[in-house]
């Protein structure tokens, strides 16, 4: 499977008709160092390396590196269509109700004020999708005042083209959806080779719904990154259930010996039902793209699925 058939066939996320790349850029880690500074120069030539590569669809967060994240993807943005590329090359999601100096606020006024930095950080007209991002209580953000008043006042007016929420929480997404308001559900840690929760029922509904699905965290924080998550765990300060590391331990035992990196198993994986418009890989250096990119492009044959199958049974319908 070549790298120009995986990305440059697109799919359509939801009913906001958006084309999107089974890969999608995340943007929590762009810059990072593993320190207190963040690598500027590296973050803006992440992006601009996906977008070399044919990744056309950018998440991001006011949150993000620190509140850094939005502004290095405008940096790489302003060099991407000074070469000349149309603003419709990319497709934009950021976010909501977590920006740093007003966390917690997801009403109408603090909304609009959101949306107005993030186009002001990237740079642009228009932004593509953006979510309610990680209530602790989703009712605030539905009720009149809140921050859905703000959004789709905002998408009439054509600032926004997409509605989404974005949060771990699988009721608020069948919440949201049940609203009939949201085009897009950003659903995390919740459907991979690890952990398919979101299949049970979020994903059928929002089929149904023609909401869209982006699938975020599919690596498992490294565990499914292609590297012994043994090792992974040592070197991260996360704790992990012993349980989910050895669960991942097999996983990357069973990829290696047929050859094949856990990572690439992984991501295909995600898309094989076809719930999934886009995978969000997380990367802060263009090394670290590349190397997610040559994972989805890496040809897994009808074989190996079958034997994936036979041997992990749970996961063949899912």
């Amino acid at each position: 499977m070549s790298i120009n058939t995986i990305l440059h066939a697109t799919r359509t996320l939801g009913r906001a008709g958006l084309s999107v790349t089974a890969i999608g850029l995340g943007g929590g880690w762009l810059g990072y160092t593993g320190g207190d500074t963040i690598d500027y120069d590296a973050g803006v030539a992440t992006v601009l390396r996906a977008l070399e590569l044919g990744v056309n669809l950018i998440d991001t967060s006011p949150a993000y590196m620190r509140g850094e994240s939005e502004r290095i993807i405008g940096m790489a943005l302003r060099e991407w269509f000074a070469r000349g590329h149309p603003r419709q090359s990319v497709v934009i999601s950021t976010k909501t109700g977590t920006r740093p100096d007003s966390a917690g606020d997801y009403s109408a006024e603090a909304t609009r004020r959101s949306v107005e930095l993030s186009l002001r950080a990237l740079g642009v007209n228009t932004i593509d999708v953006l979510h309610i991002h990680d209530p602790k209580d989703i009712e605030p953000a539905l009720q009149p005042g809140g921050a859905l008043d703000a959004l789709k006042a905002l998408r009439a007016q054509g600032v926004i083209r997409a509605i989404g929420l974005g949060v771990r929480n699988l009721a608020f997404h069948r919440r949201c959806i049940e609203t009939g308001d949201f085009d897009v559900s950003l659903t995390y840690g919740d459907y991979n080779l690890l952990c398919q929760d979101a299949a049970a029922d979020l994903l059928p509904l929002a089929q149904a719904r023609g909401v869209g699905i982006l699938n975020g965290m599919a690596v498992m924080y490294g565990l499914l990154g292609g590297d012994d998550p043994r090792e992974v765990v040592r070197q991260n300060r996360r704790q992990f259930a012993p349980a989910l590391v050895e669960r991942a331990y097999q996983l990357w035992q069973w990829a290696g010996a047929r050859g094949v990196d856990v990572l690439a198993l992984n991501l295909q994986f995600c898309v094989r039902r076809g719930w999934v418009a886009s995978t969000l890989v997380g990367a802060s250096r263009p090394a670290e793209i590349e190397a997610d990119v040559r994972a989805f492009a890496q040809t897994l044959t009808p074989d190996l699925w079958r034997a994936f199958e036979a041997d992990f049974p749970e996961l063949s319908a899912i």
